[in-house]
């Protein structure tokens, strides 16, 4: 990699910025899609989950916290550090914090299907044709009646309702999407069709960055 992701988390301690803008949303829709979650234990898990900024404060406080078994994948050790150090001081168990490639499928054969699935911070980060294969894989990632969360930047060109006709490809259903106005693109999508195998030893994206895409 040669962008700085563990720097580049810096912005989210700035109150006015797109990433803390769309952190507040993203944490907002944890809380939706657990206040509607069935009674029992769940299963959550994040792809580049960076410092976990967005799962484990929701979990820490909320009445389901303790219900849910989580895996949350990063490649940096820079930021997994600060992610399993949150989620000990929060006493949750339940979390694990795992450094290495999340687009791996194998990642993830014990976990799933999981009542939620993170895939934010990726689809600005990676080619249409693996934002594709991503939402394709969603559909073997997520459990019948669960929510994928995703996020996508809004600037022109604007693939976030691509990226919603995808999901409805691969059944699932709008819960909630940003509007362009907002800027930050956050969606929230519930999978309603058939439980899918998760294939083994599959890369389901490469992550490029977003510099490097721009360059294109």
């Amino acid at each position: 990699m040669t962008k700085d992701w563990h720097a580049w988390h810096r912005d989210y301690d700035q109150p006015d910025s797109a990433l803390a803008r769309r952190l507040v949303e993203v944490r907002h829709r944890i809380v939706e899609a657990l206040d509607a979650a069935p009674p029992g234990p769940l299963r959550a898990i994040s792809l580049c989950a960076g410092q976990g900024r967005d799962l484990i404060p929701v979990l820490a406080t909320h009445p389901r916290g303790r219900d849910v078994t989580a895996r949350l994948v990063e490649l940096d050790p820079r930021n997994t550090e600060p992610a399993r150090r949150a989620a000990a001081e929060a006493g949750l168990t339940g979390v694990e914090v795992v450094t290495g490639d999340a687009a791996l499928t194998d990642r993830y054969a014990d976990l799933v299907p999981a009542d939620l699935v993170l895939v934010c911070g990726i689809f600005g980060n990676i080619d249409d044709d693996d934002i594709r294969s991503t939402v394709r894989h969603c559909a073997s990632l997520c459990a019948t009646g669960g929510t994928v969360l995703w996020t996508r930047h809004r600037r022109e060109p604007d693939l976030v309702p691509v990226i919603c006709d995808w999901f409805a490809e691969e059944g699932f259903v709008p819960v909630a999407v940003s509007s362009p106005a907002d800027g930050v693109g956050v969606g929230a999508h519930r999978f309603t069709g058939p439980p899918r195998p998760l294939a083994p030893g599959v890369r389901m994206f490469e992550f490029v960055g977003y510099d490097e895409l721009e360059q294109r």
